[in-house]
């Protein structure tokens, strides 16, 4: 698979070679997943040609993607014909995405052990991914309940989701607190050469502590509600300081090294995750807060509100920076790469955090601004969705 016809480093449109940091090949170059498209086979159908042993666990940033439009369509702060239903269909894909996905994963693990292994353990480009596999079952989980439950049911939607938020969090855990150990202990990895990759490991908690309070009203009261919340609240922290922890480090990292290779440069919408994710969390867990812990309740709400809008206001900011940046690597020849759905999920994460806003706020403006990123969610989706689907029908992504 060749890097230098389609990867080019940003800095210099012209030039035709990739730095050797540790963190840019495997997403640059495609060894996570066929990230860039090689040229087509001849030979054989597209489906004849898949390489199961070239399936990253990026893959499951599509699942994340469709499903923050379902998602994102359950809490939209305005109520158009059609919009449950259009969100009801992307939930049903999602699901449908994630359970082709686990199947094909399964067979990579099992038929693909070295590879799996290379991923995991020698190729930090890769193993940074392995947030997305746990925020893809939670993403998905959260719409069987806002979304699954009017066709499924509400008690076998809640007991779905259930299991996908339990598994999903002990699988987030597992990696906020692998990957950066593996980091730290065995990856050839260097803070000059950071990117925003490396928040996907430390963003699924936050994912979680979002997700956890939908399932607080169907636990029986009590204890069980309160072990909930605070758990959700624990979450919510892991993810937070972690991210403010690595945010630094990854600034660091953009401005020595700038976007080292054009396949690289929609990483850069990935820093819009934790700041969006956090508001949604920190809203949620304000309103379940208030029959179950009602001392707390007055507190909270004002809290999160405060923390919402500040933190919004980083996003929009970086949402253009990072905008600018990809319009720019457009024009200079990025082309398309599993990276792409990095437009997706981090922009549906700010359409959450501001349709609480404003159903909290009552401001008019926070319902705009809902709206407005909505759409933008809804393009990117196309964006990267058509992508995907045109690689996989044409042999250029997975092939052998």
């Amino acid at each position: 698979m060749s890097t230098s016809a389609d990867v080019r480093p940003l800095t210099s449109p012209a030039a035709a070679t990739v730095p050797a940091a540790a963190t840019v090949p495997a997403v640059a170059a495609g060894a996570a997943g066929s990230a860039v498209l090689p040229a087509a086979s001849a030979v054989g159908s597209p489906l004849s040609r898949l390489d199961l042993a070239q399936l990253g666990p990026n893959w499951y940033a599509a699942v994340m993607g469709t499903a923050i439009v379902g998602n994102g369509a359950a809490v939209l702060p305005v109520r158009l014909p059609g919009l449950i239903g259009f969100g009801e269909a992307m939930w049903g894909l999602g699901a449908a995405a994630l359970l082709v996905l686990a199947a094909a994963r399964l067979v990579h693990l099992t038929r693909h052990r070295e590879a799996a292994r290379t991923q995991l353990l020698d190729n930090p480009a890769t193993a940074v991914f392995y947030g997305c596999p746990p925020m893809a079952l939670l993403a998905v989980g959260l719409g069987t309940l806002l979304l699954g439950s009017r066709v499924i049911g509400t008690g076998p939607a809640v007991a779905l989701d259930a299991v996908l938020w339990g598994v999903g969090t002990l699988y987030a855990l597992a990696v906020a607190a692998g990957i950066p150990y593996l980091m730290i202990t065995r990856h050839p990895v260097s803070a000059l050469e950071a990117n925003p990759t490396w928040l996907l490991p430390v963003v699924a908690p936050l994912v979680a502590s979002a997700c956890g309070p939908a399932l607080v009203p169907h636990l029986p009261a009590g204890l069980p509600r309160q072990a909930m919340l605070y758990g959700c609240w624990a979450l919510f922290g892991v993810g937070l300081l972690a991210t403010l922890v690595l945010l630094p480090v990854v600034f660091t990292g953009l401005f020595h090294s700038k976007v080292p290779a054009l396949a690289l440069t929609p990483a850069l919408f990935l820093v819009l995750g934790p700041l969006g994710q956090s508001v949604t969390a920190i809203h949620q867990l304000a309103d379940a807060a208030r029959p179950v812990l009602p001392a707390l309740a007055p507190v909270m709400l004002p809290l999160a509100e405060l923390y919402g809008v500040a933190v919004i206001g980083v996003a929009m900011l970086w949402l253009a920076v990072a905008l600018t940046a990809n319009l720019r690597a457009r024009r200079a020849g990025m082309p398309f790469a599993m990276t792409w759905w990095a437009f997706t999920f981090p922009v549906g994460t700010c359409v959450t955090g501001a349709s609480a806003l404003a159903g909290h706020t009552r401001f008019g403006g926070f319902t705009g601004l809902a709206v407005v990123l909505y759409l933008l969610l809804g393009a990117a989706w196309l964006l990267a969705a058509g992508g995907t689907a045109a690689g996989l029908l044409r042999g250029r992504l997975l092939a052998r």
